[in-house]
């Protein structure tokens, strides 16, 4: 039996680790979401149209996919541990960077979000998986996942009214406390050796393990699942409040009906590791997939019904991308292989993600309606549905 001292440690621990993976997620996404609500500030004292500031948002997300390889080769040679701290400071220097200077230092900035950004995007759902037993695994990702979530809809409603009161710049800079205060914790947890110093892995363990994972079909097959799941989200989230405005809901509607598609994806982050764990995988993706085709169908069908597609198609989302960081992890390999599939998974997902609204966005203007638009977003969550389908069955007869 442990002693009630040693009970109470493990139980700190667990505090503190939960609270990075919180505090981490958060910064996994805030930097660049808090452009978004003073764009309009930020293009007037930049001199800038609307196209240089969508660049701001987007430029983040295509990292997310150049970047995830030299994610994995910084996990390799320097250890988990050290990548995640390597991935906050970076971010919160890009910040900085991106608040101090004109459009082409506030380019430089974000650029060096996004590459540190997708570190983080790496490493974080590998120390879920190793330092939480199985069951406490799910969970995590869920809470993990949810984070992610609830720190964008933190970012998008706080930002304006603080760039109100102190500007632009030190708003956005602002939501780099994510970021310090998730080292704050970290390194104290893991102890300045762990946290600051790189333990390189064997060059012989990084090669055989990157062969291993670029060998397995199933790996490819949860890099298109991620596809079809990022396409159809970022999709959705850039013209879901154009599309509800074009059926007749007035831009204030549009936008709180469209805040209903974020919300739901917390409840559908905390909800699909207990269909994970409760049921099996192969349940959870195929609810997670059923529910994403409710949205564009119902949208098509009943748009009158919009909230209550929204609410479903956000929970899905939410589920979505919980259920394709349970599987990255549900391999049963060691961090060199688990961190080569997380790369090439995340680096092909983030990829084709960032062309949805891009794509969407030009249909819609080639058509003039969102019906294409939607039967688009129908095709992307069938192929989430299928291939997400696909390696959970394969996974579950790996056990």
């Amino acid at each position: 039996m442990t002693s009630p001292a040693t009970d109470r440690r493990d139980s700190l621990r667990v505090i503190a680790l939960t609270a990075v993976v919180v505090l981490a997620a958060a910064m996994l996404r805030s930097p660049f979401v808090a452009v978004a609500p003073v764009a309009r500030e930020i293009g007037a004292d930049l001199g800038v149209g609307a196209a240089v500031i969508g660049l701001l948002t987007s430029i983040p997300v295509l990292c997310f996919a150049v970047c995830a390889p030299l994610a994995v080769v910084l996990i390799r040679r320097g250890g988990v541990d050290f990548a995640l701290t390597v991935a906050m400071a970076g971010a919160v220097v890009g910040c900085v960077i991106r608040s101090s200077g004109g459009i082409v230092v506030v380019m430089i900035g974000t650029v060096i979000i996004g590459a540190f950004l997708a570190v983080g995007n790496v490493v974080v759902p590998m120390i879920i998986a190793r330092d939480y037993s199985a069951h406490r695994a799910h969970t995590m990702t869920g809470v993990y996942t949810s984070a992610l979530n609830i720190g964008t809809m933190t970012v998008t409603f706080a930002t304006a009214p603080l760039a109100d009161e102190i500007g632009w710049r030190a708003a956005i800079l602002m939501w780099a406390g994510f970021g310090i205060a998730a080292l704050a914790v970290w390194i104290p947890l893991r102890g300045l050796r762990a946290a600051l110093v790189p333990r390189p892995g064997s060059t012989r363990a990084d090669g055989a393990a990157t062969s291993s994972v670029a060998r397995d079909g199933t790996t490819w097959l949860l890099a298109i699942a991620f596809c079809g799941q990022g396409f159809a989200f970022y999709g959705v989230t850039a013209w879901l409040p154009s599309l509800l405005a074009d059926q007749g809901a007035t831009v204030a509607v549009a936008g709180a009906i469209a805040s209903v598609f974020q919300v739901g994806g917390i409840a559908g982050s905390l909800l699909t590791p207990l269909l994970t764990t409760r049921a099996s995988l192969p349940v959870a993706a195929t609810v997670v997939g059923l529910a994403w085709l409710f949205l564009p169908l119902g949208l098509l069908l009943a748009p009158s019904l919009a909230v209550v597609w929204c609410l479903i198609g956000g929970m899905a989302q939410g589920g979505g991308i919980t259920l394709v960081f349970i599987m990255i992890t549900a391999f049963g390999d060691d961090e060199h292989a688990t961190a080569g599939r997380s790369g090439l998974v995340q680096g092909i997902g983030y990829g084709v993600a960032a062309t949805g609204p891009i794509l969407l966005g030009a249909v819609h203007e080639a058509t003039g309606d969102w019906v294409i638009p939607l039967l688009t977003v129908i095709v992307a969550t069938l192929l989430f549905l299928v291939t997400a389908l696909i390696v959970a069955r394969r996974l579950t007869r790996r056990r």
